[in-house]
């Protein structure tokens, strides 16, 4: 009995000592965070005298980057970079206030998107429309805006491309986001479900499980899985298909958890703005143009990307509003405008079509280091 009430005591006496050694590093990491967040204050007092912008996606990629390769463990890489994003978003906050847009109202998947990037500390304004968020970047009222582009199962986000045609924006950034659907309602649960709200693309990608589970209920498409969750709030005999924030964001229970017919499921976001990102050594750049008219006019567009090896990771093509049965492309690229090979190439292809718009360069994300 001694012996083992000593092994009690020796054991308490361990987890005393290893708190207080956490009370020690946490006092450490505090004084730290703010020795670097300091940093950051300077480091915007001279941006402004320079006139140059707050937010630098190169140099914030560099950042995450190195952190995975300094990173040994225990820790998982993407805890890491989460608590580093928010970091970034608080020193961006003391160095300038950051207004982000998106498609809303919160919680919507683009919300997500958005915070993911940008963090925590930064000022989100939602918009009803896709538009709306081209529009108020434009006009200077939000610094960047974030927007649906395409799903890894349902396609492209038409809209988003049509829109690129009449602005001037820059894409500035990627974003993956892997989605995943629930059920919602106030009862939290199937039964007496009346009707379904949610977005076209989220009905679409929960096709099957609706057919199975509520093959006659009607389905209702609203402008984001938000809203479609802002509505079955206030009536317990609809349901909405969204995500677990907007649960709890409008009160609703989680009727059935990962309704969506694949798990694969992924998002893909670009952030819009006004800056010209600089070069990571590991970026992508994406162009819109349109062609002529003309059998293999597409094929002598493509050729220079093939002739010089450049690897092309998307081609898109939508119908041109101006003429019945012309066609734009969006292609995007392995590389940066700035580097000599990329430039050449598009300068090459711009002289075989009567169109091209560089839409930006930016650094490449993968799915995989966002899952």
């Amino acid at each position: 009995m001694t012996i083992q009430k000593n092994r009690v005591n020796e054991s308490s006496q361990n987890i005393s000592n290893l708190r207080e050694s956490i009370d020690e590093i946490d006092e450490k990491i505090v004084a730290l965070i703010n020795q670097r967040l300091e940093n950051a204050i300077k480091i915007g007092e001279i941006k402004c005298k320079k006139g140059n912008q707050v937010t630098d996606s190169s140099r914030e990629k560099e950042i995450m980057d190195r952190l995975l390769t300094l990173n040994k463990g225990p820790i998982h890489g993407k805890a890491l970079l989460h608590i580093f994003k928010d970091i970034i978003s608080e020193s961006r906050k003391l160095q300038q206030p950051q207004k982000i847009t998106f498609l809303g109202p919160e919680a919507t998947f683009t919300h997500m998107a958005a915070m993911d990037h940008f963090g925590h500390s930064s000022l989100y304004i939602p918009q009803p429309s896709i538009k709306d968020i081209f529009n108020d970047v434009e006009k200077g009222a939000s610094g960047y805006g974030v927007v649906p582009v395409e799903n890894s199962i349902e396609g492209a986000v038409n809209h988003t491309l049509d829109l690129f045609f009449e602005s001037d924006l820059k894409i500035c950034a990627e974003i993956f986001l892997p989605i995943s659907h629930d059920l919602l309602s106030t009862p939290g649960s199937i039964k007496n479900i009346k009707k379904v709200y949610s977005h076209p693309q989220a009905l679409a990608q929960c096709r099957e499980w609706l057919k199975k589970y509520l093959p006659d209920t009607p389905l209702e498409e609203c402008g984001s899985t938000a809203l479609a969750a802002q509505k079955a709030s206030f009536d317990p005999e609809t349901a909405a298909i969204a995500s677990s924030a907007a649960a709890r964001l409008y009160n609703l229970e989680i009727v059935t958890s990962k309704i969506q017919d694949f798990t694969n499921n992924v998002t893909r976001f670009l952030v819009i703005g006004k800056d010209e990102i600089k070069k990571t050594g590991k970026d992508k750049t994406s162009i819109m143009l349109a062609a002529a008219h003309t059998p293999g006019a597409l094929h002598k567009i493509l050729e220079p990307i093939a002739k010089n090896r450049i690897n092309m990771l998307k081609l898109e093509s939508r119908p041109a509003k101006y003429e019945n049965w012309n066609y734009f492309f969006f292609i995007d690229i392995e590389g940066h405008i700035k580097d000599p090979i990329i430039e050449k190439t598009i300068s090459r292809i711009k002289e075989l079509c009567f169109y091209l718009k560089c839409l930006g360069s930016y650094p490449m994300e993968h799915p995989e280091t966002q899952a």
